[in-house]
């Protein structure tokens, strides 16, 4: 990714999220609130995740799942009894990602890029493979419409953890750097298109 690409790449990122607060925000509070009464905790959930060159940052989502002290996985599938039913219905329809445009906005993350993991998955990566370090994480991305029904796929498994370990996440890393090697910004659109389409 050239200079131009990035400062192209950021210019985009800081006017969509923008717009989107402003057309959004309304929503966002909202749904803060409802998920604040369903869930009976804040509605806004915040969680650390792993950013550009391996910085950690605070990620801003809708809360969907109620706390269970018996369950602490960040792995989830489609049958987690975490999730309430509104919270289902906001993660189908992907309102929970809402507040991530504040992400976008102060440079956290991008529109488009690898999805941001907790720790214990991307500050793990090493060789070639920290290659997918060296952007923002985004939104959404090949490998994010790839396996967008990756809580479904992990609810179909025995142990879903050590699919997800064994088998998604090495073959999310390989769809990251082939994104990274071969940016294009047509191509982010195209992504986002069809993230909007879905």
């Amino acid at each position: 990714m050239t200079q131009w690409d990035s400062f192209v790449k950021r210019a985009f990122d800081v006017v969509c999220a923008a717009i989107g607060l402003i057309l959004f925000g309304w929503l966002i509070l909202l749904a803060w609130g409802v998920m604040t009464l369903d869930t009976g905790c804040n509605g806004m959930f915040v969680q650390v995740r792993v950013g550009r060159y391996g910085r950690l940052f605070k990620v801003y989502k809708i809360r969907t799942m109620r706390p269970d002290r018996l369950l602490d996985s960040t792995v989830t599938t489609s049958r987690d009894p975490r999730i309430t039913r509104i919270g289902r219905m906001m993660r189908r329809l992907k309102l929970d990602e809402l507040p991530q445009l504040f992400n976008v906005l102060i440079g956290d993350i991008s529109l488009v890029g690898p999805r941001p993991d907790v720790p214990g998955y991307a500050d793990t990566l090493s060789g070639e493979d920290r290659l997918v370090l060296s952007v923002r994480p985004g939104l959404t991305g090949p490998a994010t419409l790839k396996y967008r029904d990756e809580e479904t796929l992990l609810a179909s498994v025995a142990n879903p953890e050590r699919y997800n370990r064994e088998v998604i996440y090495p073959d999310k890393v390989a769809i990251n750097k082939d994104y990274v090697c071969n940016y294009s910004f047509l191509k982010d659109l195209r992504y986002i298109l069809r993230t909007l389409l879905r």
